[in-house]
Parts: structure tokens; C-alpha cells; sequence
């Protein structure tokens, strides 16, 4: 999908690292490494996305280490983005078919940002009729790759309205924060 946005195959790698690791800095031979990418491509579109004002190098020592620029004006939106192409969100919307029928899904922007759980928080909301094992075969593999554990919650939609009806404070605390929407429409999340 971001492959028919972004013209570049290494671009988008670069960028993925990146924004599925938000706050971390890489080397460039690291950067080489993790996407599997000759050297001189790689150092291309550091340069170019440099120069876009995406990212930031920093010299240390004898190594150039590069990192996202959380003051680029489409960050969040570039964020959100690879969340729902490539992160979590984009296996899903792969397995879609396979996960049941999807009313809603949603993914809490502290867990975009990598941002740890200060208590119960719910990492990811999926509504619908859903095929359980399916999803937690998708959890498990975000899990290993993340090296945290995610906090899901699965309900019907009835279930879901009902709860809202009646401002339950698990489902008032969930549509508080903020969201990445996968599938559906933010505003019939929360009206």
C-alpha cells in the first residue's frame, strides 16, 4: 500500500524501521542490516529524507547515527500511517477477512508511540464479531517483535453499545485517549 505512495522500496523500509521504533536512533550499518538493503540506496534516502527534514543525523564518535524529527510537521500523520500499514494495524487489515466480521478496531496512541501503559490501558479495541485464535496469532507476533506484552480488549458490537450507553468508565477511559483508527469511523466510535 505505502509502496504505490512512496515511489522508493528502500524509502519505505527506512521509514518503517523508523516510525514502527519511534525515539530510537540507528546507525547506518545498522539501518543496513535491519532492511536487508545495499549500503549506497540506504544512504541515499538518508540523504534524501534528511533533506526533507524528516529525519536528523548526529555524529558520535566515528559513527553517523540517524533519527526521526519529531518537530516534522507530518510526523504524527506519517505515525499513523505506518501503524496502520505495516505495524499491528496493517496485519490486520491483511487478515481482515480472516478476523471475523470488524465493526471497529483501534489502537491507542500511547502504544503507537511506544509510550508504556501507566496502568490498565487498552493498547487495542476490536469490535465486531471476531475470530479469536485468529487475532491472537496477530497479538502474539506484535508482542514478539515489540517485546512487550499488548493489552487487548474484544467485544460485540451490542456489547460495546450497551457499555457506552451506559458510560461505563472502562469504555469512557478507552475513547478518552487518543486513537488510531484501523477499521471504522472515529466519529461512530465515540458518539
Amino acid at each position: 500500500m505505502l509502496q504505490e505512495l512512496i515511489i522508493s522500496r528502500v524509502r519505505v523500509k527506512v521509514l518503517q524501521l523508523f516510525f514502527l521504533n519511534p525515539g530510537k536512533i540507528y546507525h547506518v550499518r545498522e539501518i543496513v542490516r535491519r532492511t536487508d538493503e545495499e549500503i549506497n540506496a540506504v544512504r541515499r534516502e538518508l540523504a534524501h529524507l534528511e533533506k526533507a527534514g524528516i529525519m536528523s543525523k548526529e555524529r558520535r564518535a566515528n559513527r553517523l547515527f540517524y533519527m526521526l524529527r519529531k518537530d516534522y510537521s507530518l510526523y504524527y500523520d506519517l505515525l499513523e500511517l505506518f501503524e496502520k500499514t505495516k505495524g499491528l494495524g496493517g496485519d490486520i487489515l491483511k487478515n481482515k477477512q480472516k478476523l471475523g466480521k470488524l465493526k471497529f478496531v483501534m489502537i491507542s496512541g500511547r502504544f503507537a508511540r511506544h509510550i508504556p501503559r501507566t496502568g490498565s490501558e487498552v493498547d487495542l479495541l476490536v469490535v465486531g464479531r471476531v475470530v479469536l485464535p485468529e487475532l491472537g496469532q496477530l497479538v502474539r507476533k506484535e508482542e514478539v517483535r515489540r517485546e512487550s506484552e499488548i493489552n487487548y480488549t474484544v467485544m460485540t458490537e451490542e456489547e460495546f453499545e450497551f457499555r457506552k450507553r451506559r458510560r461505563d468508565p472502562f469504555i469512557i477511559e478507552i475513547l478518552r485517549g487518543g486513537r488510531i483508527m484501523v477499521i471504522g469511523d472515529e466519529y461512530d466510535l465515540v458518539k
